[in-house]
C-alpha cells in the first residue's frame, strides 16, 4: 500500500481464522492493477479487494508549475525545469499524462532527448 500512496487506517486479526482485516485509504489512479499486483505478491493467499471510493481530495502540486524566480530555480535545481524531469517528477503532470496514455489521447513526449548530427 505505501509504494501506491495509500494510508493504512486499520488492521486487524478476524477472529477464529487466520485472515487480517485491513482498511486503507487508496488513491484511484494506484488502484489501477491493484488487486492483480497483490494476489501475484502473496502468490494467491490474499483475496481479492473489495475497493470502494470514500472521497476526493487535491493533489498539492499544480501540473504546469514550472520554476520562474532565481530562489525557485536555486532551490528545485536548473534539471527540474528541462521538459523530462519535469514530467517525472511532478506527480499531477504524470498523472494527468497517465490518463492520456490510458484513453489513447496525444501526449507532449520528446521522442529524442539528446542527439547529435
Amino acid at each position: 500500500l505505501s509504494k501506491r500512496r495509500g494510508i493504512v487506517l486499520d488492521d486487524d486479526l478476524v477472529e477464529g481464522t487466520e485472515l487480517f482485516l485491513i482498511t486503507a485509504l487508496l488513491p484511484v489512479v494506484e488502484s489501477l492493477g491493484f488487486s492483480s499486483e497483490l494476489l501475484g505478491r502473496t502468490s494467491g493467499a490474499a483475496t481479492a479487494p473489495q475497493l470502494s471510493f470514500s472521497h476526493w481530495d487535491v493533489v498539492e502540486v499544480s501540473p504546469f508549475w514550472r520554476p520562474t524566480t532565481v530562489d525557485e530555480r536555486e532551490e528545485m535545481g536548473e534539471s527540474y525545469s528541462t521538459y523530462n524531469t519535469d514530467r517525472t517528477t511532478n506527480l499531477a503532470r504524470r498523472h494527468i499524462d497517465d490518463v492520456r496514455r490510458r484513453k489513447g489521447l496525444l501526449v507532449e513526449e520528446k521522442v529524442v532527448v539528446d542527439a547529435e548530427k
